[in-house]
């Protein structure tokens, strides 16, 4: 993941508390070059999310026409930290796909990334570049 990424992930989550954030994540392979904001659509956005069908349509198009491919999501847990809850785990639908979660517990935020496999969460390495 790019600094910037990161960055700019940190930014919604902030921008976006009390209520969780979210968005679509784009790269190549393992590279995520790009976030990308969506509309948290869900009724209780604080403490789920939802990503509104009409940006994750939009955000694969743009990723595609620049060349990019979806790799996963994001989103915050604005009183919680990075890890996964049951409501994430009983609503995650994309097997194969990464999902960074942006913990704003502690003073110093926290990004970490999972992948979904096998019907559960697995952690992944975070490398940031840039």
């Amino acid at each position: 993941m790019t600094g910037d990424v990161r960055d700019r992930l940190i930014a919604h989550a902030r921008e976006a508390a009390p209520e969780e954030c979210c968005g679509l994540l784009l790269g190549h392979g393992a590279d995520i070059v790009e976030a990308i904001r969506a509309r948290n659509v869900a009724v209780s956005a604080a403490t789920r999310f939802l990503i509104d069908s009409k940006d994750h349509i939009e955000a694969r198009r743009e990723g595609r026409a620049r060349g990019l491919e979806v790799l996963g999501f994001y989103h915050s847990h604005p009183g919680g930290g990075a890890v996964p809850s049951d409501t994430d785990l009983a609503e995650a639908s994309y097997p194969g796909s990464v999902y960074a979660i942006v913990g704003l517990r502690a003073e110093a935020p926290e990004v970490r990334v999972f992948e979904f496999a096998d019907g559960n969460f697995h952690e992944r390495a975070l490398v940031t570049v840039g």
